[in-house]
């Protein structure tokens, strides 16, 4: 099994979007992945509006929540995705591990239309990734 690691600065909006939407293209098209999410600071809650884009979508973030990185994280996963560094650049994982990085706006305090193109930005790049690893086997 392939595990991905989305990793943002709160781990409450982007990060938390790519491991739910991987997680559910990889069980819709019979992959062998599995993707998970944290943090460098960690949020205390998922982003509400967030949770909302994704419900629109079909996608459930029901008992995701906000995570810490850790080095036992990091370990097992095959692959490393930040989703940028717009918020706390400090904080940045790009800047503690060696990772992909995406680029995405923060979600945080945005209006539902914005949080919708991020939403809709992660889906491409996630059809990607699992593309890119199907292939690969």
């Amino acid at each position: 099994m392939k595990t991905i690691l989305f990793v943002c600065v709160h781990n409450s909006g982007r990060s938390q979007m790519a491991e739910a939407m991987t997680n559910a293209f990889a069980k819709r098209d019979g992959l062998d992945v599995r993707a998970l999410s944290a943090g460098t600071v960690g949020g205390r809650e998922l982003n509400p509006i967030a949770v909302k884009a994704m419900e629109e979508a079909g996608i459930s973030m029901e008992g995701q929540s906000p995570k810490i990185m850790t080095d036992e994280m990091v370990k097992q996963a095959d692959k490393i995705i930040s989703m940028g560094c717009g918020v706390d650049a400090e904080a940045c994982p790009a800047r503690f591990i060696l990772t992909e990085d995406w680029g995405l706006d923060d979600p945080a305090g945005q209006p539902i239309e914005k949080v919708r193109e991020i939403r809709d930005q992660i889906r491409t790049h996630v059809e990607t990734l699992l593309s890119e690893i199907e292939q690969v086997g």
